[in-house]
């Protein structure tokens, strides 16, 4: 009873985190940005939009990033002018990049500060992405040049960067920019992100190279990451996963919204603009919507733009999405240009970092928000489900003859007879159920040319199906393994390797909750209940299926159908599984291109876990 009450708590607290009472609502902590009494006076919108066909044009004929015209451009414009080619070697090529070597080049202009020495710098970054996509931002962008170089106020260096292959080359060029070098090592970022991961991923080849950068500003202070596809808009969307769960200092968030309310701009966070009538049960559904919305794309650990990667190097960013929908109403460029000179001037006025507000959030809408120590205790209450269980099962273990009315009472009380067995009976299902883990881990992409040469499929394709194979193969492996030392006839043995099962998940779930508390949340809102409830006897059939449905595997595809609900576009089986297909294959390629955890701690954690659970279930 206590443990059901647990968690019933923690999901009823989740839950309440969107009432408005939970959420205060939004304030800006730093003094220098406290006001938006600045006037913008930015008037070139439609120059704007003749660099943007101008650059659509070049890109058109050049069939690729115009580096030449960029340079002209960007020189013409009275700006310090350089470019940074780069290759990186992927590990194994994805959907959109069907080979290994991906070359491509950055260019950036730097617009130096006349009032001060380029001490510190602020980023206005625009991918050139394939097709018609994000023409009309790097025409803003070069039109927000033009004319901040006519104005004297500015007291940071100002970088305007046009980076291609989106997050490639931005990783190159801010690897260059610091002179650091997270993805050199073989193995690409997970040297620098997972340091004890470096020797198992050495032979991986994922590095990339570049000529380095010809010339830099000041540190960075905060960067701003633009896409707009369109010459008008209808509302501006704004991003601030990162990379791993990072998020930005909630001020600038604070700032993109209070500019976008003083210029009459519609702005969005997942896409939900948020409802006017705040106490009412509609808007609180809305609101949760928007909540859970943030908590799976911070779950993934995936960046939602190019501003994901800035936060690793402590540099605040966002990324800035154009959207041109339905709505009665348009904006111009007019008005987003001077939305963005209207914070780039409040972030021109910063004297430090920013750090006096919030890093750690979650955010029901723009408005308000919930802080970590309002959203914490809906995971200690989840966790408290298993500190319950492992200290039930650790009195078990340390008095064998505790009375049977301390015990569950569908299970036969002949189990307190039983002499306590050794720990020898747990090393082999402990020592199967953490290889299958590190075979998950190294396999797929180590084995690709082995699967290509003997099935007939790409190197993306064998990849994908070589991890859903061993996946799959581990759940087979660990049934029989501790009868090898014939340990079969213990009945206390199980409650052993429980007890190990559900401390390596509650450290686990622990850890994941200070670096990532959605990813954290989610895995212990589906495998708390399971791994409380597993036991050799009882409705075995029922027991496994809720394990089943506990495993990651099955909680990354119920999170991919989750989320395509709460954005009303739900997908349908086999639309869900090839998103399923696709967003293994892109862990695997975050993980070895940027570093991101999700896959290590899927793969050396969680996956083990939860095979020790399912040995559980098999016990006799």
């Amino acid at each position: 009873p206590g443990s059901i009450l647990s968690y019933v708590l923690g999901l009823g607290w989740f839950l309440a985190l969107a009432f408005p009472p939970l959420a205060p609502r939004t304030y800006m902590s730093e003094n220098a940005m406290g006001s938006t009494m600045v006037e913008e006076r930015f008037p070139l919108g439609q120059r704007a939009l003749a660099f943007a066909r101008q650059f659509a044009a070049h890109k058109k004929k050049a069939g690729a990033m115009p580096v030449a015209w960029l340079e002209q451009t960007l020189w013409s414009l009275g700006l310090e002018v350089h470019r940074q080619p780069f290759t990186r070697t992927l590990p194994f090529p994805d959907e959109s990049r069907e080979r290994y070597m991906v070359k491509g080049t950055n260019v950036y202009g730097i617009l130096r500060a006349p009032r001060a020495a380029s001490t510190e710098a602020l980023v206005l970054s625009t991918p050139c992405s394939e097709g018609p996509h994000n023409d009309q931002a790097v025409g803003l962008a070069l039109a927000l040049a033009s004319y901040f170089r006519g104005q004297i106020y500015w007291a940071k260096d100002i970088i305007f960067l046009v980076n291609e292959h989106d997050l490639l080359g931005m990783e190159a060029w801010l690897e260059a920019y610091h002179d650091v070098n997270l993805t050199g090592e073989p193995g690409g970022g997970t040297a620098g992100s997972w340091p004890v991961l470096a020797g198992l991923t050495r032979a991986l080849p994922a590095e990339v190279s570049s000529s380095g950068t010809l010339g830099r500003a000041g540190a960075i202070q905060a960067a701003i990451s633009l896409e707009l596809s369109s010459d008008v808009v209808t509302s501006m969307d704004v991003a601030v996963e990162g990379l791993n769960g990072q998020l930005p200092n909630l001020d600038l968030l604070n700032l993109f919204h209070a500019f976008c309310q003083k210029n009459g701009l519609l702005c969005t966070i997942q896409g939900k603009l948020q409802r006017s009538d705040l106490d009412s049960l509609p808007a609180y559904a809305h609101s949760l919507q928007t909540l859970l919305l943030m908590v799976l794309a911070q779950a993934s650990g995936r960046p939602r733009g190019d501003h994901g990667l800035f936060l690793r190097y402590r540099i605040e960013a966002i990324t800035l999405r154009g959207i041109n929908s339905f709505r009665q109403y348009k904006y111009d460029m007019t008005t987003v240009g001077r939305t963005l000179e209207g914070m780039f001037r409040k972030l021109n006025n910063l004297l430090e970092r920013l750090h006096q507000s919030y890093f750690f959030y979650l955010l029901p809408s723009l408005s308000r928000f919930v802080s970590i120590g309002l959203y914490m205790p809906a995971f200690g209450f989840l966790l408290l489900v298993l500190i319950l269980r492992i200290s039930f099962l650790t009195l078990l273990h340390l008095h064998p003859l505790v009375p049977t009315t301390l015990w569950d009472p569908c299970d036969p009380p002949w189990y307190l007879q039983e002499p306590r067995p050794g720990l020898l009976v747990l090393v082999p299902p402990v020592l199967v159920c953490h290889g299958a883990g590190l075979a998950l881990y190294l396999l797929p992409v180590r084995g690709q040319h082995m699967a290509t040469q003997h099935f007939p499929v790409a190197e993306a394709e064998a990849v994908v199906l070589t991890l859903i194979a061993i996946y799959v193969a581990g759940m087979a492996l660990p049934h029989s393994t501790h009868r090898v030392l014939g340990a079969a006839g213990s009945a206390r043995g199980w409650m052993v390797l429980k007890l190990l099962a559900l401390l390596e998940l509650a450290l686990l779930l622990s850890a994941l909750a200070l670096l990532n508390f959605s990813l954290g949340f989610v895995l212990a809102l589906t495998m708390v209940p399971a791994a409380a409830a597993v036991q050799p006897h009882g409705p075995r059939v029922l027991l496994a299926v809720v394990l089943v449905l506990a495993t990651p595997a099955v909680t990354l595809l119920l999170g991919i159908f989750l989320e395509r609900e709460l954005l009303e576009t739900p997908a349908g089986p086999a639309e869900g599984w090839q998103l399923f297909l696709g967003a293994l294959g892109q862990g695997l390629l975050q993980h070895h291109l940027y570093g991101a955890f999700l896959c290590p701690a899927l793969a050396l954690g969680a996956y083990p876990a939860w095979l020790l659970l399912w040995n559980v279930l098999f016990w006799q």
